[in-house]
């Protein structure tokens, strides 16, 4: 589903990686949950701007701040009225350095980590709108997702969208709706690794490093997961 993610990467960093317009605080996240606000990257006056929105899109029709969308299958969302539109103008790229998925056995979820051999930054394609309250105006954002790779199939049957760095001017600024759609398929798994992660994560208030850092299994809960 990828509902947990990282942001950890210095704003400099971001800002150099994307060659954007930074207006980010330089706040390292290591779990980001939803609803949390994150940062976001979009095109605006002819240049790539950083800024942040809330992570659960709420449509500029809804009559308030209730339910909202935190993922999207790729796949529907020229069809669905909440997305439709917005895969015309509002695509967006969410900086990331890896996501989370849970692995459950009996009553044990254990969650993985997600990230580029690299260890770079990637992008996640985004799709986002603007609401207008009586008092209040929220921006806020939709994480896409696609059917997964090999890393990915045996925890979940969904994964994000990672955007190729050579197509984040397409994604972000093709007026060709169907070209930019051919972004949206699976990550190359052979640039992509896998870890264990402490538990400690599953509590979205444990946003910190060592929540975050690969861990080595305890063997009977390694059995318990792979027998």
């Amino acid at each position: 589903m990828c509902n947990r993610f990282k942001q950890s990467k210095r704003a400099g960093e971001v800002a150099e990686h994307f060659q954007a317009w930074d207006e980010i605080e330089d706040t390292p996240r290591y779990n980001v949950a939803p609803t949390d606000k994150i940062l976001v990257v979009r095109q605006q006056s002819g240049k790539r701007r950083i800024g942040s929105m809330r992570w659960g899109l709420i449509p500029k029709f809804a009559t308030a701040i209730g339910k909202s969308h935190l993922i999207a299958r790729s796949e529907d969302i020229t069809r669905t009225p909440a997305f439709r539109d917005l895969v015309k103008s509002n695509r967006c790229l969410i900086p990331a350095d890896a996501f989370y998925e849970w692995q459950a056995m009996g009553g044990i979820r254990q969650p993985y980590a997600f990230e580029l051999k690299s260890k770079d930054l990637f992008a996640i394609a985004g799709l986002f709108d603007t609401w207008q309250g009586p008092t209040q105006t929220v921006e806020s954002c939709v994480i896409l997702t696609i059917e997964p790779n090999s890393l990915v199939a045996d925890i979940h049957d969904r994964m994000p969208v990672i955007v190729q760095k050579r197509d984040y001017d397409l994604w972000l600024n093709s007026e060709d709706v169907k070209a930019a759609l051919q972004v949206l398929k699976p990550f190359d798994e052979n640039l992509m690794k896998r870890y264990p992660v402490s538990r400690d994560l599953n509590n979205p208030k444990n946003d910190n490093p060592q929540s975050a850092a690969e861990i080595t299994l305890e063997p009977q809960i390694q059995g318990t997961l792979f027998e």
